[in-house]
């Protein structure tokens, strides 16, 4: 009889252990901890590898991002294939994705390396709006990546794929914030908000949320109290306390350690006597190690198959795998079209409403999605408006999305400044400034000046912008450009009759540009213009030597595309610029000889001419694509080349500084090559780009150029000009140098050789950007 209840009791025990692992429920809980949180991605793909079930999950700061795309049905290699890509390093790294950049506004490269937002009231009270990140990208992948989910879920996180919570905190009561509904995108970007690092959104109740690590940043007391799981998987990726003082890389680990120093300290025992504490081993590595994807995913692989055999003693329920993956693929399959029916503005005047809901123009019926993202692209590439937030909601009535932009502030002056620093005296200074004025139209008021030895300018312009179905602008233009040419040449020697030349021209201009698309615009400009070069025609000059004058005044108009992707402003890696265009010429020429003219007399001469420029620049990389945090290894190529029927000066220098040149390296601007100018030149050249150290990159490039029918010295009179009836011989440009990008622009040392008597072989060294304005008639 024994025997029997014996058998019996083991029976039940046996019935009551099945029961109670089917009815087991799992809770994961992911910290906050900067790009050591892309270890909690390796951390899912042991788990479902190994069929351990996820019930319930809740997240903090990078957590809460990786905790929200699986609860919104993303596979744990979806997510990794997602952190993988190089368009992620953009999203985290402040830049702006290739070829999703709308230069309508501002497609003209700037010397400047500080641009500074301010916004003044009617009251002339002035804010500075700094921008620590540049969110505009990653605020819109998010909204887009997160919206089917909340849809599917009705805006409720217990209904996603996984029940989640994302924690939050207000941070001027200091409370904790959990997030339970609404917005998953907004739930996932509040609690990413860490001071100093990301700035916090505006809610819609009007509150600011901040980093929920400021509060819990391992939050197990969370997921106890919101969902009661029997057992807790705890995975910590906050900082942690080192054995020993980091003697050897302290100052690589302060930055980071000092942003996280406020994050609530992970307690290991407060996943209970029944969890599992999961800590990767990421002492080594940052709060910025966004560009070490593969190694922070291994390593949160590494510590879960450490602690395998407690999550399978402790968890006995095991996840099917096909049904796993048939709810995931029904829960995506139930996400509405993606339709949008209605752009909504909020933070913004009225009339500044409709100027941004003018930006978004239907294909059809509806917005597609390409529509909303070219609008939302055209609009944040304008910095009058500062955090501007997308907000992507389904709504059941219209039976499409509604995209929400909220846009509080606004930039109404702007400030610039960017300093050059050079191996030669070309070093100078550049302050720009804008103030702009927005009712139905973008009024935009801009001044900038450039003062240095070599070179002076000042600009200024007004320009009245009108958004719509293809964007468009005037802008009257005023620009003088100064250059001297005395005392710029190489370290090893130069000469009179190229360094004893000033150059200067004054153009005053009408511009209608349109944009109808990303990265491209069409410019029309029509212009008076009167230019002034002295010269001396001899190698040898004296002191009571007066130089000749040539004025040549007159109008000029011009039609030009320009398309630019390039990812540097100079010494660019990847992307493509390309330029057209067509240029028509009429003027008079006044002819003033000084002491050097050898006989030639004062002449007026009338000048008409056009003239057609191709230029083209690409990279492509060497490095596997998917090779995310790789270093740069890339090859680039140029092709430059100008047609024009620009007939002689009155000598043969004049001839010289009126015709097109070819400027292949920044500091050739600076340097007056009688090679290098001509009514007519192709040119074509070879760059190649790779990282040698961190931040630093070996470039090498290498052009040949031909003249075609290129100017002459007279055979009688060195002094006049005549027209060879050829083609020149190839001249050879070489340059190999170092480059590091700086906050301040580009640091970069160079050997350089130019096919030309008076400047064959130099260094050049600088700090800051070597970019000037274009002259009057290029």
């Amino acid at each position: 009889m024994s025997k029997k209840y014996a058998l019996l009791a083991l029976l039940f025990l046996w019935l009551l252990n099945i029961s109670t692992a089917q009815a087991q429920r799992v809770g994961l809980v992911l910290s906050g901890g900067g790009a050591k949180g892309l270890a909690h991605v390796g951390v899912l793909k042991v788990l479902e590898k190994n069929r351990i079930p996820i019930d319930y999950i809740v997240g903090t700061s990078m957590g809460a991002i990786v905790g929200g795309m699986y609860a919104a049905g993303y596979s744990p290699e979806e997510i990794e294939e997602i952190v993988l890509k190089p368009e992620f390093q953009n999203w985290v790294a402040n830049r702006p994705l290739e070829g999703k950049v709308f230069n309508f506004y501002d497609a003209d490269p700037s010397p400047a390396a500080l641009h500074l937002g301010l916004s003044i009231d009617t009251a002339f009270r002035t804010r500075v709006t700094p921008r620590i990140i540049n969110d505009a990208t990653l605020n819109y992948v998010l909204a887009t990546m997160l919206a089917p989910a909340s849809a599917v879920a009705k805006y409720n996180f217990d209904n996603l794929f996984v029940p989640y919570r994302a924690v939050a905190s207000e941070v001027f009561t200091r409370q904790k914030v959990v997030q339970r509904s609404g917005s998953l995108s907004d739930a996932v970007r509040n609690s990413m908000a860490f001071p100093l690092a990301f700035r916090p959104i505006r809610q819609e109740d009007g509150r600011y949320l901040f980093d929920g690590a400021v509060v819990d940043n391992f939050p197990t007391g969370v997921i106890r109290e919101e969902f009661k799981p029997d057992v807790i998987i705890g995975v910590n990726v906050g900082d942690v306390a080192f054995r020993k003082y980091p003697k050897e890389k302290d100052d690589q680990l302060l930055t980071s350690t000092l942003v996280f120093l406020g994050s609530n300290a992970a307690d290991t025992l407060s996943v209970g006597p029944n969890g599992i504490f999961i800590q990767p081993d990421v002492a080594d590595y940052t709060a910025a190690d966004f560009g070490r994807v593969r190694r922070l995913v291994a390593l949160g692989e590494n510590a879960t198959e450490a602690k395998l055999g407690q999550l399978m003693q402790r968890i006995q329920r095991r996840e099917d795998t096909v049904a796993l993956q048939q709810r995931r693929r029904a829960f995506q399959d139930r996400a509405p079209k993606p339709d949008f029916t209605r752009i909504t503005v909020q933070g913004l005047p009225r009339q500044q409403q409709e100027f941004v809901r003018r930006f978004f123009q239907r294909s059809g019926s509806t917005y597609t999605p390409s529509d909303i993202e070219e609008g939302y692209f055209r609009l944040v590439s304008n910095d009058f408006f500062t955090n501007v937030y997308p907000r992507v909601r389904y709504d059941e009535e219209q039976k499409g999305y509604s995209l929400g932009i909220d846009a509080r502030q606004a930039n109404n002056l702007t400030a610039d400044l960017g300093v050059l620093l050079s191996s030669r005296s070309m070093s100078n200074f550049y302050l720009g400034g804008a103030y702009r004025y927005l009712t139905r139209y973008l009024y935009t008021v801009r001044g900038n000046a450039t003062v240095g030895r070599f070179y002076n300018a000042v600009q200024g312009s007004f320009r009245v912008s009108i958004p719509g179905q293809i964007p468009l602008y005037f802008e009257p233009v005023v620009t003088f450009n100064n250059l001297n040419y005395q005392d710029t040449g190489s370290l090893l020697g130069t000469n009179a009759d190229n360094t004893q030349l000033v150059q200067r021209d004054l153009k005053t201009a009408l511009q209608i540009g349109i944009s109808p698309n990303y990265r491209s615009r069409y410019i029309l400009d029509v212009g008076a213009f009167t230019n002034r070069d002295r010269f001396a025609n001899t190698p040898e000059l004296s002191s009571t030597d007066v130089l000749d004058l040539n004025r040549f005044q007159g109008v000029t108009a011009g039609l030009r595309f320009e398309r630019n992707s390039l990812d540097q402003r100079q010494y660019a890696t990847k992307g493509r610029r390309v330029k057209f265009a067509f240029r028509g010429v009429t003027g008079q020429e006044k002819y003033e000889a000084g002491t050097t003219a050898n006989g030639v007399e004062d002449r007026t001469n009338n000048q008409r001419w056009v003239r057609l420029s191709v230029f083209t620049e690409q990279y492509y990389s060497l490095s596997k694509t998917d090779s995310v945090g790789s270093k740069t290894n890339a090859w680039g190529y140029v092709v430059d080349a100008v047609a024009s029927t620009q007939g002689a000066f009155s000598t043969y220098r004049s001839s010289l500084t009126t015709s097109a040149s070819f400027l292949p390296l920044p500091d050739s601007r600076t340097l007056f090559l009688d090679n290098y100018r001509g009514t007519a030149y192709a040119a074509a050249g070879l760059r190649y780009i790779r990282s040698i150290l961190p931040g630093v990159e070996w470039r090498t490039e290498g052009f040949a150029h031909v003249l075609v029918r290129p100017w002459k010295q007279a055979y009688d009179n060195p002094v006049l000009v005549r027209r060879s009836n050829s083609v020149s011989r190839p001249y050879l440009t070489l340059m190999t140098g170092l480059v590091y990008q700086t906050p301040v622009g580009p640091l970069s040392v160079q050997a350089i050789h130019y096919d030309d008597r008076n400047h064959r072989f130099g260094v050049f060294a600088h700090i800051g950007y070597v970019l000037f304005r274009d002259r009057s008639l290029e």
